[in-house]
């Protein structure tokens, strides 16, 4: 133990003094576990010698430690209520700024029950615990957000990519818990979707509302093999769940349609790069005139994924810049006509994470949308990262208020860039039983699930409460692999686990679980039949091999259904199994799996999200299926 940790521990703040005047720089050391100084004087709950840390000496509290806990969190865990109103009300530090498990100060008193700091934190926020919500609001792969109102109904859409049904529809009452209620394009027919990679597809979709129908329009993104890459795709409905009309498409070239109706009826699609426009027919189906670029907007960078909002007398321009990495950012630009010029926000840009070692990070592409009570929110995407460096769950979706300034213009959270505990909306909450994917015999899955393409005509089906995966005769790794049944990955931390009946097979066909990202990353964890019989086995695969490489394994005797399951955590997958309701084993543990991850290779696009599910695969042999009587996904 150092002498400052010493001073610290024994409370003797003239030890403390003494110390760091002879040695100013004493307050950059760590205690011996490992925490700094600072934090560890906050820990104890001594008032004065946190005090005169930070009036006196030379440590900064713009920093945080390796779980991006704040010294508020250390505050907090001491119970010392004086010493949290001073960090919070002389040094600014915020009770609602999460650490990397998204855990807040706010939320830390609760837990430990400091029911007198939770008071206070709820008397300067004006806000309950129980009255606020926690971003991001969708977890998991749903990038590219985009929302309407209808009355009381909030509907919003993502991109979907390769997988099949297309471009899932939310449905929402509060903007805080959603389902999916349907998809823009359910007929197999209509996909066009087999021959293309894995991160092509639908990109960027909008949804938006017009005389009594709803349009969803997205970008349809081809294989690099030809002169045409994007194409637009429009589809509509009277339904916001569907089904919808067989798509349209427009041969524009740009990325992230949305579509704008102005007062005189007229509608317009608009485009990147930067903001271009074009009328189209009022079905939504045919371009009518040239595209014009409106704005190239402020960043001046990747600019992308244009909204209008007309309010005011101006035409609000909202855009993504930045690209969709760290330095992603929505900017604002607004004009007193629809073709310009657009003047570009004073507070550009109006969302952005500044804070490169938050949780939350790459917080761009938004659309706003008011309530029916008159408050303003926008949903966006951003990204969560497991060690700064791989984000497994893809880019998910948030919310945070818009307030407008007295000269007129929208900013998002007061410029504080993604909030990590927010104040609900004013609206009824209503939680939807429907949106847990798990099956356990009924007689429909949940419309979460998805399949990698569209999956064969009896590819997937329930007969007798079991679901039947028929084998695939492609390879996982190739395009052409049907029937992959998946739900995206929601949480850094979650266990999936199966009843699979004992299945009839032949040398080289298997069935069981699988984590996958695309045909070119992703491990299975199944039944194979060999030479020796069945056998319990994981393979890797990573594309730089082109082949599955074999981890685990282990011969099987006679059983009559297996439970297989797969414990996660992080980067982590533990692989344990249970033969007719025996006692689990392990079958062992893969530490590292970053391929399941944008970043896993540099191979095409990568930008979508790890999924988990069951799959099943005959090859040449004759066909064979995998038979699950439940499944189930639970975060840990």
């Amino acid at each position: 133990m150092n002498l400052l940790e010493k001073a610290i521990q024994e409370a003797n703040l003239n030890e403390v003094k003494e110390l760091l005047i002879n040695d100013p720089n004493m307050i950059e050391t760590y205690t011996e576990s490992g925490v700094w100084m600072p934090y560890f004087a906050a820990f104890t709950g001594n008032l004065e010698i946190v005090r005169y840390i930070v009036e006196y000496s030379r440590a900064s509290f713009n920093t945080f430690d390796p779980n991006h806990r704040s010294i508020l969190h250390y505050a907090v865990e001491s119970g010392n209520l004086p010493l949290v109103k001073y960090l919070v009300e002389k040094v600014g530090m915020s009770p609602v700024l999460g650490d990397m498990d998204l855990i807040t100060p706010f939320e830390l008193a609760a837990s430990l029950k400091h029911n007198e700091i939770e008071a206070y934190f709820e008397e300067i926020l004006g806000c309950s615990l129980q009255n606020m919500y926690k971003n991001p609001i969708q977890t998991g792969m749903h990038p590219d957000p985009s929302i309407i109102r209808v009355g009381e109904d909030y509907y919003m859409v993502n991109s979907s990519f390769i997988y099949f049904p297309c471009i899932p529809i939310s449905h929402s009452k509060d903007l805080i818990h959603w389902e999916v209620i349907g998809h823009a394009i359910t007929n197999p027919d209509w996909a066009y979707l087999d021959e293309l990679e894995g991160g092509r597809g639908y990109w960027a979709p909008d949804i938006s509302y017009y005389n009594e129908r709803f349009y969803i329009t997205a970008t349809y993104r081809l294989n690099d093999t030809g002169t045409v890459y994007r194409k637009q795709m429009v589809v509509s409905s009277d339904r916001p769940e569907g089904p919808y009309c067989e798509p349209s498409f427009i041969d524009e070239d740009g990325i992230d349609p949305s579509i704008f109706t102005d007062d005189d009826g007229k509608r317009y699609m608009l485009l990147n790069r930067g903001a271009r426009i074009f009328e189209i027919s009022s079905d939504g189906t045919r371009q009518l005139s040239d595209a014009t670029l409106l704005y190239y907007g402020d960043n001046k960078r990747a600019p992308e994924g244009p909204h209008i909002l007309k309010k005011d007398g101006y035409y609000y321009l909202f855009m993504a810049e930045g690209g969709t990495g760290p330095s992603h950012c929505i900017t604002v630009a607004r004009s007193k006509e629809l073709f310009g010029n657009y003047e570009p926000c004073p507070y550009n840009p109006i969302m952005t994470q500044v804070d490169k070692t938050a949780p939350i990070q790459r917080c761009g592409h938004g659309k706003p949308v008011q309530t029916q009570n008159g408050e303003w929110y926008i949903v966006y995407l951003c990204g969560r990262m497991i060690d700064g460096k791989y984000s497994l769950l893809g880019r998910e979706t948030a919310l945070d208020p818009i307030t407008w300034t007295p000269d007129g213009w929208p900013i998002v959270n007061n410029l504080k860039g993604p909030s990590t505990l927010q104040k609900k909306p004013n609206l009824p909450e209503t939680i939807f039983e429907s949106a847990n994917p798990n099956y356990n015999g009924q007689n429909e899955l949940n419309a979460e699930w998805v399949t990698p393409r569209a999956p064969e005509a009896d590819g997937i089906t329930i007969k007798e409460n079991k679901l039947h995966i028929k084998g695939s005769k492609a390879s996982i790794s190739t395009m052409y692999a049907r029937n992959i049944l998946l739900i995206r990955q929601k949480h850094f931390n979650f266990t999936a686990s199966a009843t699979l009946l004992s299945p009839k097979l032949e040398v080289g066909q298997h069935t069981g679980l699988t984590c996958y990202y695309d045909e070119n990353t992703y491990l299975l964890y199944g039944v194979f039949k060999t030479e020796k019989g069945l056998e319990l086995k994981v393979f890797e695969h990573i594309d730089e091999s082109n082949t599955d490489s074999l981890v685990l394994s282990e011969v099987l005797p006679d059983f009559k259904e297996i439970d297989l399951k797969i414990v996660t955590k992080g980067l982590k997958r533990t692989f344990i199994y249970g033969l007719d309701n025996n006692e689990e084993k392990s079958l062992g543990t893969l530490d590292n799996v970053y391929y399941i991850c944008d970043e896993g290779i540099r191979k095409g696009k990568r930008f979508t999200g790890a999924m988990v599910g069951m799959y099943a695969y005959s090859g040449d042999a004759s066909t064979t299926y995998g038979v699950f009587s439940s499944f189930t996904y639970e975060a840990n």
